[in-house]
Formats: C-alpha cells, sequence, structure tokens
C-alpha cells in the first residue's frame, strides 16, 4: 500500500521518481563535500574496521582507500595508544559523540602526527547505533606553532628580565660628583648595552662576536692607526657579551677622558684570547714615545662563550 504525503494524498508515480532524483541528487552533493575535504573523513562498523575512505584520509594518513578499507582503524593508531579505540568504541556504542579530541596517530610511512577527532555514532533506520563516522583533522603544524609561541614568551621573557637587571645593576653601581655626570655615566652604559642586543639579532640571541662588540664601542674613537683590536673568532653568549661591551664601553671613555684617545697621538690596542672556558682581554694605551707612558690593563673572565 502506497504511503500518503502530509496532505494524505498518494504520491504519483512522477512525484516518486522526482523525489528519488532530489534524493540522489542530495547525496550525490554530500559525497562530492566528503571527497573534497581536506579533513580525514572515515567510517567504521562497532567493530572499528573501516568501512569508507576519503581523499583526505589517503593525504594524510597516506594509505589509499583500497589500502584501508576493511582493514582495522587501529592501522593508524600507535601501539601505546590501542587502548583509545576501545573507549572510543565504547562510548560510540552508548550513542555519545566525541569531540575536538586530540591525540596522535601515524601515517603510513611511521610518523607520527596530531590530529583533533570529532567521532559522531551511525544509526540505522531504526535507531540503532551500527557504527561511527569519524573526522580526523591534521594539526600538527598548529601544536608545533603553538609551542614556539610558548617557548618564543618564555624566552623573552628570561632576556627581558636579563636586560632589566643589567640596567638596574648599571643605575646601582654608577657614580659621579654631579647630577651631570652621573646621568652622562648611566647613558653610556645603557647604550653599551642596546648596542651589543642589536648584535644579537643576527645570530639569533645565540650571543655576539667580541670583535663587532670591540668594533661598536671603538667607534667613536676608530681610526686604524689609534685603535688596534686583535685575537680570535669568539662567540659570547648573551651574558658574557654584556659584560664584554659594559667593560670596553668604561675603558673607552676612560681613555677618552684621561688616557691615551684623549691625545691627537695616542693609540689604543685590544687583544683578546680564550681558552679552556676562560675570556682574557687585554686593553693597552700607548702616546707618542716622547711621553713615556703606557698604560695596559689584563682582565680575565669565566667565558660563556660559545
Amino acid at each position: 500500500m502506497r504511503q500518503k504525503n502530509k496532505l494524505g494524498i498518494r504520491p504519483t508515480p512522477i512525484e516518486i521518481e522526482a523525489a528519488l532524483r532530489e534524493s540522489e541528487q542530495r547525496l550525490r552533493w554530500l559525497a562530492s563535500i566528503i571527497e573534497s575535504s581536506d579533513d580525514a573523513i572515515v567510517s567504521k562498523n562497532l567493530d572499528g574496521i573501516i568501512t569508507s575512505w576519503n581523499s583526505g584520509a589517503e593525504r594524510i594518513f597516506g594509505y589509499s582507500a583500497a589500502e584501508a578499507i576493511g582493514q582495522p582503524i587501529t592501522l593508524v593508531i600507535p601501539q601505546d595508544r590501542q587502548s583509545e579505540e576501545r573507549e572510543i568504541l565504547t562510548r560510540i556504542r552508548r550513542g555519545e559523540r566525541i569531540e575536538h579530541f586530540e591525540t596522535v596517530r601515524q601515517r603510513k610511512n611511521g610518523s607520527l602526527i596530531v590530529v583533533s577527532l570529532t567521532v559522531s555514532p551511525v544509526k540505522d533506520a531504526n535507531g540503532k547505533v551500527v557504527g561511527a563516522s569519524k573526522i580526523a583533522r591534521d594539526i600538527t603544524e598548529q601544536k608545533k606553532n603553538q609551542e614556539l609561541i610558548v617557548a618564543l614568551a618564555r624566552e623573552a621573557e628570561h632576556r627581558s628580565k636579563n636586560l632589566l637587571a643589567n640596567a638596574m645593576a648599571t643605575v646601582n653601581l654608577s657614580q659621579s660628583n654631579s647630577p651631570k655626570g652621573l646621568k652622562e655615566i648611566i647613558t653610556g652604559r645603557i647604550q653599551a648595552l642596546a648596542n651589543v642586543c642589536s648584535l644579537f639579532a643576527a645570530t639569533r640571541w645565540i650571543g655576539a662576536e667580541i670583535s663587532a662588540i670591540a668594533t661598536q664601542e671603538l667607534a667613536p674613537y676608530f681610526d686604524w692607526k689609534r685603535t688596534i683590536t686583535d685575537g680570535p673568532q669568539t662567540l659570547l653568549a648573551p651574558d658574557a657579551a654584556q659584560a664584554v661591551a659594559i667593560t670596553l664601553h668604561e675603558l673607552a671613555t676612560n681613555a677618552a677622558k684621561y688616557g691615551a684617545l684623549s691625545t691627537s697621538d695616542g693609540q689604543v690596542r685590544l687583544e683578546w684570547s680564550h681558552a679552556d672556558g676562560l675570556l682574557r682581554l687585554r686593553w693597552m694605551e700607548r702616546v707618542a714615545p716622547a711621553r713615556r707612558s703606557l698604560r695596559k690593563r689584563d682582565l680575565v673572565a669565566a667565558s660563556s662563550s660559545k
């Protein structure tokens, strides 16, 4: 006996055919959406056997539909996460839906990826759960980016605290007979810290070459006859680089006020060596032979150079 429509009128064969065509078109439309999705869309029965596998699943997991269909879904689950599938099937049998479950899955080549899963029960015409549909989104890059942002935030916090600590130490240790003189000293030392920090950008904060630090601090007095530097290529870690920058700033400032750089015929020579975890700096100041003066300072410090 034919069923009646909502108005109590039996549909004609033409209406039935039109309804069937509309239903088929809707199914083709849904199948097209599933097939073209970037996400893996998979169905399985209550035994965990794969019954459908779209192109997104092929791309994400590396298995073709022919390879995957008929196989257990544990095909893409790492050995140490096999228990997850049992828990998922238990919840599906109860008619539960699992949303945005982040976990790890394994590709055909053995590599691991991070995925976000949404699993829904599939029911038959009588409302009985007969399987599950699963949507898996590859969020590996997203997780890496999130971890990178967290790491960068922590590093930025560490660097900021380090710079502020150095600035505070600079202020606390600075002395002068006048407010103007104190201001000049503090400004100069903080500028030295700023100068060396600009060098860190080139190495992504790994450190700075001592030759580059010396060039920066001696730049106001640079003259190949008056300022000479000599030493091996040495990369200093940020803490050591900042200490050396302040030291060279102080030596250059004093030489400009009272020493070799305060005269037209003076000369400064900076030498350094690095061995056994120690950085040795030698600062020498010379004036014309007639004046017979030589200022020499040896500085030895533990180095955290790379």
